[in-house]
């Protein structure tokens, strides 16, 4: 399996979302995974930002993602004896032979699926792992109008020392495709070491979503009820949100 991470990306993730994060979304996600009492499910582990956390608080937490390079960076964090809980998995495919009353895919990890078929094979590869009154809850941005259309050009979102005296930083542009509402993104990393400046880019896509869009998607799925939050606090949706927290719930059975 081709890793679509880079290792240099993987290398620096930590360091630079920890500063440009505002952690809104890890209270949010900590949260729902304190007040569950069964098996969790983080889809898109990446290096452990959530799960870490939560497996140190007693959480019985497992991890997927695609990316070897990631996953690499999390074993160093994990003790030895928790790695069976990590996996290189992807959303369409995965495989447990248990389930999980809760399973959350953060930080946009579904708006790496651009074609409805697989969208709609994710939804219901999680609902067939998740126990009866199970959760599913992702996140993806409400699309802003005006930067979708003129789009992003080497806008500097860090820049700082990943080591002391060493200087990183990170360019990222976007383009638009709003036809198949596909943002090209590329990202332009530079970083100094012993022998000079360093600089490697990575171009990926991600697929936006309207509100309706993703009421349609998950009512052509297995998904019983769901909900759509317009922020990390829980407020419903309105004029001035900026996200959209859907939570999936698989029914109990009678």
């Amino acid at each position: 399996m081709k890793d679509i991470y880079p290792e240099h990306f993987a290398r620096f993730y930590d360091t630079i979302y920890h500063k440009i994060n505002s952690g809104a979304d890890n209270r949010f996600y900590q949260d729902e995974i304190k007040r569950t009492k069964g098996r969790i499910l983080e889809i898109g582990v990446g290096t452990g930002r959530l799960f870490i956390n939560a497996l140190n608080n007693g959480a019985d937490i497992y991890g997927i993602d695609i990316s070897r390079s990631m996953l690499n960076v999390l074993k160093v964090k994990v003790n030895n004896a928790q790695h069976y809980r990590i996996s290189q998995q992807n959303i369409l495919d995965f495989r447990f032979d248990f389930k999980f009353d809760l399973i959350i895919a953060p930080f946009r990890v579904f708006m790496h699926l651009s074609d409805k078929k697989d969208q709609i094979c994710a939804l219901n590869k999680v609902y067939n792992h998740l126990n009866d009154g199970g959760r599913f809850i992702f996140d993806t941005f409400v699309p802003d109008l005006k930067q979708l259309i003129k789009g992003i050009e080497n806008i500097v979102d860090f820049d700082g020392e990943y080591e002391p005296g060493k200087r990183l930083k990170r360019s990222v542009s976007t383009k638009p495709d709003l036809i198949n509402q596909i943002i090209y993104v590329k990202f332009v990393i530079e970083w100094e070491d012993i022998n000079g400046v360093k600089s490697k880019d990575w171009e990926f896509t991600m697929r936006f979503f309207f509100r309706f869009e993703i009421e349609h998607l998950i009512e052509r799925s297995e998904f019983e009820t769901y909900r759509i939050l317009g922020d990390y606090s829980g407020n419903e949706l309105n004029q001035e949100s900026k996200e959209f927290i859907t939570i999936c719930t698989r029914q109990n059975k009678l």
